[in-house]
């Protein structure tokens, strides 16, 4: 393997970000064969490259969206189908799944009767004016505790207000289709979805008995990606999310979720070059060609811990890798155990590193980030 990607970075140049595609249809795959009854929406911040989109679309995938603009990549790929069928791809595989949308999207959006999520009451307003014809998500704040990015100091709704809003919803001449939460990015605290999937049930009940037909239930993402092996394993958060569901809902309900990290964080590889070394203050410090404004900007946005492996072997010590641009910000480890006997022009690869990544890179300093390249699309 370490062979095979020295010679695409010598051909390609480097930094060099390998996405298998293969890997994200087993990604796609395995979420299937765990959750069956879970329609999968691929959450595109993730990762928006539009050639993963087009490999999932071709997967059967649903989507989530955050964005107009995420919504045309998306679109797309529909412009050959007939209108009606167009129609209702965009109501039944795509999702607006950020809770606050700008007046102009929703008016851009309102001839599609989209599915939105929403978490506050200003927001019903705002889409009763803008989007009258938008099928409603409640989404609700649910534990994240030991989640790697937690999201609900911004987002969802106290459990408490939920029948206030749903209500409102209604009496404004809107329908409220499900409800929705989010127990944080890469969540390793499997008992949150179970104690999401409680505080939803009981909501889910009431609607269902004061003769409203919610629907659906979104379970959101979270879902481990195996970063390291004390991960634990989606398997088994699979087959508690599959019980609880079963138990806790009825047989109609339609289970939808929002996986994004897990169908493209293993998917990518990424290739560095060392372009200068020192050391300082009796440590190493590798200068490679990607850093923190770019690839690696998951560091400062994902909380994501990096990953570094040499193609050469040497006695190791402890290493500070940084980036290229000229802002002491730009360190992407300062313990890294690596080799001290590489020289410039030397490689590193780092593994995993599909998800907010490429996503949220920048050209900081006129830097420009890693090349994309595709393999078995």
């Amino acid at each position: 393997m370490k062979e095979n990607l020295v010679k695409l970075a010598k051909k390609y140049g480097t930094p060099l970000f390998i996405i298998d595609h293969s890997k994200i249809r087993e990604n796609f795959r395995t979420f299937k064969k765990n959750l069956p009854k879970v329609q999968a929406y691929y959450a595109v911040k993730a990762n928006s490259n539009q050639e993963i989109i087009k490999t999932l679309f071709k997967e059967g995938s649903s989507f989530d969206v955050a964005s107009y603009n995420e919504f045309m990549q998306v679109y797309k790929y529909l412009k050959h189908f007939q209108k009606s069928d167009k129609y209702f791809f965009i109501w039944d595989k795509i999702i607006f799944s950020n809770t606050i949308k700008d007046r102009h999207t929703l008016k851009k959006i309102k001839k599609y009767k989209p599915l939105v999520t929403y978490d506050n009451a200003d927001e019903v307003k705002k889409i009763k004016e803008y989007c009258p014809t938008a099928g409603l998500v409640l989404r609700l704040k649910v534990p994240d505790s030991g989640s790697q990015v937690e999201l609900s100091s911004k987002f969802g709704a106290e459990p408490g207000e939920a029948w206030d809003l749903i209500k409102l919803a209604f009496d404004s001449g809107l329908t409220v289709e499900g409800l929705s939460f989010h127990v944080g990015s890469q969540c390793t605290n499997f008992d949150n979805y179970s104690s999401a999937l409680h505080i939803v049930s009981d909501i889910f009940q009431t609607c269902r008995k004061k003769g409203y037909n919610t629907r659906i239930v979104d379970i959101g993402g979270g879902f481990p990606v195996p970063y390291d092996s004390g991960v634990p394993k989606f398997e088994q958060l699979a087959e508690i999310i599959a019980s609880e569901c079963g138990r806790l809902f009825p047989e109609d309900t339609e289970l939808i979720a929002e996986p994004g990290r897990f169908m493209v964080a293993t998917a990518a590889t990424l290739v560095s070059e060392i372009i200068g070394k020192a050391r300082r203050d009796g440590k190493i410090f590798y200068h490679i060609n990607d850093g923190v404004y770019h690839t690696f900007s998951g560091i400062v946005f994902d909380h994501w811990q990096p990953n570094f492996k040499a193609f050469k072997r040497g006695k190791t010590e402890v290493c500070a890798v940084v980036g290229p641009t000229c802002d002491s910000f730009d360190k992407i480890s300062v313990s890294e155990q690596l080799p001290g006997n590489l020289q410039i022009g030397d490689f590193f690869l780092t593994k995993n590193i599909g998800a907010y990544s490429t996503a949220s890179t920048t050209k900081f300093n006129g830097f420009d980030g890693a090349r994309i390249l595709h393999v078995n699309n």
